[in-house]
C-alpha cells in the first residue's frame, strides 16, 4: 500500500508593503550618498515594513543599519524581511517610540550607544507635534560628534505651498487633528533647542525634501 502523499505546505503570504517606500527609495538612497560618509552605523527610526532599510544596507555596504518601529506588529515583518535579505549589516529589529526616554522603548539596549546617522522618513507629518521635540532629543542623544540626522518627507516652507501638500495636509488633519504637514521653520527650532543644526536641505520628488541636521563636531562644542 502506497503512503498517502505528504500535505503541501500552505503558500507564504506576501510581506506588508507600502508603495510609497517602494517609489522613493532609489531617491532617497540617491541622496544618502552625498551626504553620508562611506561607512559608519546608522539608526532607522519609523522603520515601518523595512523596505528603507534594506534598500539602504543593499546601497550602502559600509553602513551597519539598526532598525526600529513603534508598531510592535511590524517588528515581525522587518525581521522576516532583514532575514530574508541574507544582508550581514542590518540588525534585528527593536521597538521605539520617540516620545519614551530612554531609547529604545523596551528590550536590550542598542549594541552602540551612539551612531553616525540617525535617519526617519514620514514620521513627522503622521505623529503627534511633541514627536518631533522628542525625534531632535534623542537624535541629540544618540548621535556622535558630527554626526547627522536625517529627516524625510513634505514641509511647508517659505511662500505658496504646492496644491498636493496642501490637499495631503487636510486629509492627514482629517483623519487626526493631531497630523499634519509640519512647517520647516518649527522643525528647525526644534532641533536647535536640541543642540542639532541644519546644516541642509534637498528637494525631492512629490514635493518632498530631505533634512540634515548634525550635531556639534568636537571643536565647535
Amino acid at each position: 500500500m502506497n503512503a498517502a502523499p505528504p500535505c503541501p505546505s500552505p503558500p507564504r503570504q506576501p510581506l506588508p508593503s507600502s508603495p510609497a517606500a517602494e517609489r522613493n527609495k532609489q531617491p532617497i538612497l540617491d541622496a544618502l550618498r552625498l551626504v553620508l560618509g562611506a561607512r559608519g552605523t546608522a539608526l532607522e527610526i519609523a522603520s515601518g515594513t523595512g523596505q528603507h532599510v534594506l534598500w539602504f544596507a543593499q546601497g550602502l555596504g559600509g553602513w551597519t543599519w539598526q532598525p526600529t518601529e513603534a508598531d510592535a506588529d511590524l517588528l515581525p515583518v522587518i525581521a522576516q524581511r532583514v532575514a530574508g535579505s541574507g544582508l550581514a549589516n542590518v540588525r534585528a529589529p527593536v521597538r521605539l517610540d520617540v516620545r519614551d526616554a530612554p531609547w529604545p522603548s523596551a528590550g536590550a539596549p542598542f549594541a552602540d550607544a551612539s551612531f553616525d546617522a540617525i535617519f526617519c522618513a514620514n514620521m513627522l507629518h503622521i505623529s503627534p507635534w511633541p514627536s518631533c521635540a522628542a525625534l531632535m532629543q534623542g537624535a541629540a542623544r544618540h548621535l556622535r560628534p558630527g554626526g547627522r540626522l536625517i529627516t524625510y518627507g513634505p514641509y511647508f516652507d517659505e511662500g505658496p505651498a504646492a496644491p498636493s501638500n496642501q490637499a495631503f495636509d487636510a486629509d492627514l488633519r482629517a483623519r487626526n487633528p493631531a497630523w499634519g504637514i509640519r512647517r520647516l521653520d518649527d522643525v528647525a527650532q526644534e532641533a536647535a533647542r536640541a543642540g542639532l543644526r541644519l546644516q541642509g536641505r534637498q528637494p525631492m520628488p512629490a514635493n518632498n525634501q530631505l533634512l540634515v541636521f548634525s550635531a556639534a563636531a568636537p571643536d565647535s562644542a
